[in-house]
């Protein structure tokens, strides 16, 4: 038989027919994934982006004052939306039981962590307050419903409403134990949480699912229309905040956590939340939901309980500004994966 010599071995022609077709293969996968990311990135990333930098432009040249926004958006978007997609979400007993343990398991683990490396490097209690917040919350809110929404459609923000739902009470009660500590009292926490509307459209979409109760058409028209509004608002409003997000120099002693932070983001996070998707055993469009909302940039409430309880604001707000450009190049790549 004819044998061809490459690199001291032999390869017959059928060996040689058999490589070629393999690298023809992996070629056409690697084009079609490289169209699928560019596809991503101008059919999801970008319509996300120019309510963005709209809110950014208007920040800069007509100093937006996003105070009043956030009002409206806390107290009237969000009850709404959040009330809106629990009444229609299609999502089954099991979904909820899953995305409730992986909240909780990837909140615990991500928190061990952090504290953990926090310790080992000597970083002080304040340091560790603000990388715990910069680890554990990620802005699956108003940058993650949008873009759940655009990538995933109304089924993957079905699956999503869930964990929404849990972060922002998990937000409102571990997250001001995380950045207090020593100021946490239990009985605020808990006011915190009811203080807010969401929490209350949650219940009352629950209670009207539970007894199979419907909305009058006119009300559940006036509430879609609601719904609809709120992702260009919301984006603007991170664009705004982007702009006065402030970069200040680190000290040497800060930068450490800073670095640490950013790795615990972009690069731990996102494998404790597969351990946590793995052990559970997660699957489908669920699997691929929770994943992304996992790796979402920094949250900006984490830079407001920063603030406020002085958790080393100064690399909260940092990572906040970072990660979230980062994740306009990294997102459509993971997005891409778990399709």
């Amino acid at each position: 038989m004819l044998k061809y010599r490459k690199n001291g071995e032999y390869r017959t022609p059928f060996q040689l027919i058999a490589l070629l077709h393999l690298y023809f293969l992996v070629r056409e996968e690697l084009l079609i994934m490289i169209q699928n990311v560019f596809f991503t990135l101008f059919h999801v990333l970008v319509p996300l982006a120019i309510p963005v930098i709209a809110g950014a432009l208007l920040s800069k040249f007509k100093q937006l004052d996003i105070k009043p926004l956030l009002v409206l958006v806390l107290y009237y978007f969000t009850p709404v939306v959040i009330f809106d997609t629990l009444m229609n979400a299609e999502v089954s007993h099991q979904d909820i039981y899953l995305t409730f343990a992986f909240s909780l398991l990837n909140l615990l683990l991500l928190w061990g962590t952090a504290n953990g490396l926090g310790k080992l490097l000597a970083l002080s209690q304040n340091d560790i307050a603000g990388l715990t917040l910069i680890s554990a919350f990620t802005n699956c809110v108003n940058y993650g419903i949008p873009l759940i929404l655009l990538g995933f459609g109304q089924l993957g923000l079905d699956k999503a409403s869930v964990f929404i739902v849990l972060q922002m009470i998990i937000v409102n009660t571990v997250g001001i134990y995380f950045a207090a500590r020593s100021h946490f009292s239990i009985k605020n926490a808990i006011k915190s949480v009811f203080s807010l509307p969401a929490i209350y459209a949650a219940m009352l979409a629950l209670l009207f699912r539970s007894f199979e109760l419907p909305l009058p058409s006119g009300i559940a028209s006036g509430f879609s229309m609601i719904a609809d509004a709120y992702s260009p608002i919301v984006l603007a409003i991170l664009g705004a905040q982007m702009m006065n997000v402030k970069t200040e120099q680190l000290d040497r002693k800060t930068h450490t956590a800073y670095w640490l932070g950013m790795g615990m983001r972009l690069l731990i996070a996102p494998g404790i939340a597969l351990i946590c998707l793995s052990i559970l055993k997660i699957q489908g469009l669920l699997f691929s939901v929770l994943l992304i909302l996992a790796c979402m940039p920094v949250a900006v409430n984490a830079g407001i309980l920063a603030a406020k309880f002085d958790a080393s604001p100064k690399i909260v707000t940092k990572s906040i500004l970072w990660t979230t450009l980062i994740s306009f190049i990294v997102l459509p790549f993971l997005i891409v994966l778990v399709k």
